[in-house]
This record gives structure tokens, sequence and C-alpha cells, in this order.
């Protein structure tokens, strides 16, 4: 059997959230679901929106520690899917929290999480910087320097790329006379 395209996994997500419309998490949702989450493991988003799926769905016939059990395996198998991604770590941490009475390991699941988001943030707000400097207008070198003066607050050790691409912002700047010069 040929594993499923990216736009089929996609097409069946939506067709198995679409199917709880008229009630969410009918038996119907709940098939679809698991069904995508059989063809496709690594597909952690599908396994992220199942598992919650089940914290607020009522299901007859399953008695709590079966659906408890469920959900953690499915979170787990996206905490390991996504490489351990910001999302996928914190539903676990929360999961965690909330029905296992707040464990330690919740509480580092939530700092890992909250690392990985950070990562995220700073590869975001280079590439935000570097657009405006490619730009070279007034305009946008004033908001990389705004979002660079946050960025240094935030991140007092900045990884080299925000790094280089902040010091970029400061010599235009300077250029435009927005910033005096550095031996000023």
């Amino acid at each position: 059997m040929a594993h499923p395209s990216l736009e089929e996994l996609v097409q069946k997500f939506e067709a198995a959230r679409k199917a709880g419309e008229p009630i969410r998490g009918n038996p119907e949702q709940f098939r679809m679901h698991r069904e995508l989450a059989e063809a496709c493991p690594a597909f952690t988003y599908n396994l992220r929106y199942l598992a919650r799926l089940q914290q607020v769905a009522d299901q007859p016939g399953r008695n709590a520690e079966e659906v408890l059990s469920e959900i953690k395996r499915l979170l787990e198998s996206a905490v390991l899917g996504s490489y351990r991604s910001a999302p996928a770590l914190l539903e676990l941490g929360n999961f965690l929290d909330t029905f296992h009475d707040g464990p330690p390991e919740a509480m580092k699941l939530y700092e890992e999480g909250e690392q990985q988001a950070l990562e995220t943030l700073e590869d975001a707000w280079f590439f935000k910087i570097r657009y405006w400097n490619n730009e070279e207008t007034k305009e946008s070198v004033e908001k990389a320097l705004r979002l660079g003066k946050l960025a240094e607050r935030l991140f007092p050790d900045p990884g080299t790329f925000l790094w280089d691409e902040m010091q970029t912002t400061k010599r235009h700047a300077i250029k435009m006379g927005l910033l005096p010069p550095e031996d000023s």
C-alpha cells in the first residue's frame, strides 16, 4: 500500500474535521481521525487534534482509563513525530498536568516547549528584520530597529544570524541618519 500524499492527508484531515460539524466528537468523526492516525502516525497535527477531541467529547462505551491512555499515547507519538515541537510538548505537558496531578515531568515539558518556541520566535524575528533591511527604506529600517531593540531585551545572547542582521540594521540606520555614528 502506497503512503498517502501530503495533499491526501490534508484532505482526509479536513473531511474528518467536517464530520464533526453537526455533533463534535461523533463516532464517525472519531473513526475518521483514528483511521488517519493509523494510516500516517507521523501526521502529528491529526494526533494532537484527536487527543484534544477526546478530552472534550463523550465516548459512550469507553471508560476513562482507556480514553486517557489513548490520549497519552497520541500525544507522546505527536512529540516523537514532530521532533519535539513546541505545540506537541506543551500539549503533552498540559495533559499530564491536568489529568495526572501536575507531575514534575509536565514542568519539564513546558520548559522545553518554551525553549523551542523561543527559538522559533528568534528565527521569525531574524527573517522579519532581514526582510526590512533588504527593503532599505526609512520606514522599514525603523521597523527593524524597533524589533531589534525588543529582540535585544528578549534574547540577551541572540544567535549569530539574528545578531548579524541587527548589526546590518544599525549600519543602515546610521547611513540614513536614524542613529548617530558609532564613534560619536
